[in-house]
């Protein structure tokens, strides 16, 4: 059993577009699939994957319906597919918006600090976050650097300071947030500072250098993150276009210092827990 708990497509309609556009923004970056949902579904036969996470993103505000109404539509019509929800800071209600996808059924929302020009500490995240903790509805944030950008808007000293700002003001004893790409991209020494070991969640998308070309953590930085953050705190993920799903499944399984039980927990048991 595999689950993906990092991918993206976009509406058939869009894809191309949007693709194009996202590698012009950075250039260095190479796509794997079209991006669409046909494409994520062969990626994941060819894979040996069973399941995949879809994290939309909110660009802007105003664009939470028609986000949302592609997310429902996945969930209501594959059973191999579970697409969390998508939310922006300046989206007016967030509680009520959260409390639909709620009432809907979805499992989670996905944010990204970067695409939305806003910190991961602003008050509308942590307001976003504290609903979310509230409505036991997971949160996964990229994290650390994005090659399109110049600024970190997640960088581990803020993520750590709202980790524990919301945990503490909501009284939520157990992980719900993920900070995807091993805690933040091309920040692992602060993410071993501020966030390892804490009750967070973490991805290994964007974790292997010898398999993308926008990450520098090793296979040893990979074993060492989960050592220390604890094998039940981490999820296989690929960020599928971006990333190869087949690569990525290879080159975790052939890991040699991973018991069999923690490639477990990290391939599908813990996913399995925070979908269920």
């Amino acid at each position: 059993m595999i689950i993906d708990f990092h991918t993206h497509i976009y509406p058939d309609k869009i894809a191309e577009r949007t693709i194009n556009t996202l590698m012009r923004s950075a250039p260095d970056v190479k796509v794997y699939t079209k991006g669409t949902l046909n494409a994520l579904l062969e990626s994941m036969e060819n894979a040996g994957i069973d399941k995949s996470v879809i994290l939309p993103v909110a660009t802007r505000k105003g664009q939470f319906d028609t986000i949302n109404k592609f997310a429902l539509d996945i969930n209501n019509n594959y059973k191999n597919l579970v697409s969390f929800g998508g939310i922006h800071p300046d989206d007016e209600s967030p509680e009520e918006k959260l409390k639909f996808l709620k009432e809907n059924g979805f499992k989670g929302v996905k944010i990204h600090p970067d695409y939305t020009g806003t910190f991961i500490d602003d008050e509308r995240y942590i307001k976003i976050l504290k609903l979310c903790a509230e409505l036991e509805l997971k949160v996964v944030t990229h994290a650390g650097v994005d090659p399109a950008f110049d600024v970190i808007h997640c960088p581990p000293q803020k993520a750590r300071y709202v980790l524990d700002k919301v945990l503490s003001e909501t009284g939520i004893k157990k992980p719900f947030i993920i900070f995807a790409h091993l805690g933040g991209i091309y920040v692992y020494e602060d993410v071993k500072k501020y966030l390892l070991g804490t009750e967070c969640y973490i991805d290994i998308s964007c974790s292997f250098s010898e398999l993308g070309s926008f990450c520098d953590t090793t296979e040893n930085d990979v074993v060492e993150a989960i050592r220390i953050h604890g094998a039940d705190k981490v999820l296989f993920a690929s960020d599928s276009p971006w990333n190869d799903q087949k690569s990525y499944v290879e080159k975790f399984k052939s890991i040699k210092n991973l018991t069999d039980k923690e490639k477990d927990m990290i391939l599908y048991k813990n996913a399995e827990h925070i979908l269920s």
